[in-house]
């Protein structure tokens, strides 16, 4: 079993014992909702590709994520969260299709690490620095790993070769889960941090709510 689809199972059971449902509120998903896209990214791995053309798409690696993307969009709390999050993608993109320069596709000539599994984390990192909230993180992280394989094939296009584009699949799922759930645990450890930190500050002697002489100032 694949890295992504091990991620997907403990992701399952986090869910199922409530332990993400403040990171799914936050991200305008129920647990019930989670758990189906859960599922559907899961099953969907093992369906037929969708064949369009020199495209095929990978129904739990591509299309399942794409419809989760378009979800969070939607739900995105103002035009700026949009926004960035459209542009975190992009760029996200342009620095995953970076690394594919730079590091072979082939995880045989990689045998230390699997080089989808390096786009991955790698995407998941730019995507939560950028992304900012945890809506954009996840949407910069799954569609800059898409946007790259696009970008990838489109540059073989250009130079006439009639290649395949399988989106999401060829081992793209596990990069695409790793993008998306790195950076929302990233928003998610940062964000606790930072509360953690303003609300040592609150509770500062001298400052409002801070005890002294054993009452509360």
């Amino acid at each position: 079993m694949s890295i992504g689809m091990i991620v997907l199972l403990v992701l399952g059971l986090l869910i199922l014992f409530g332990a993400l449902h403040r990171v799914l509120d936050r991200m305008a998903l129920t647990d019930r909702q989670a758990l189906l896209c859960v599922a559907a990214i899961f099953i969907g791995g093992f369906l037929p590709n969708i064949p369009l053309g020199l495209i095929e798409i990978n129904i739990g690696g591509a299309l399942v994520p794409i419809i989760v993307c378009v979800y969070l969009f939607l739900h995105a709390g103002t035009a700026k969260e949009r926004v960035r999050a459209l542009v975190a993608s992009l760029l996200t993109a342009a620095a995953i299709y970076a690394l594919t320069l730079v590091f072979p596709a082939d995880p045989l000539a990689m045998p230390m690490v699997d080089p989808m599994l390096l786009y991955g984390i790698a995407g998941g990192l730019i995507a939560w620095l950028l992304g900012r909230s945890r809506r954009s993180a996840f949407i910069a992280g799954v569609l800059g790993v898409v946007l790259a394989d696009i970008i990838s094939s489109a540059s073989l296009w250009m130079r006439g070769i009639d290649q395949t584009l399988y989106l999401g699949g060829a081992g793209a799922l596990d990069a695409t889960v790793l993008a998306g759930v790195t950076a929302v645990l990233l928003c998610e450890l940062t964000g606790e941090i930072m509360e953690r930190i303003q609300t040592g500050r609150a509770h500062a002697p001298g400052e409002d709510g801070a005890i002294e002489g054993g009452r509360r100032a």
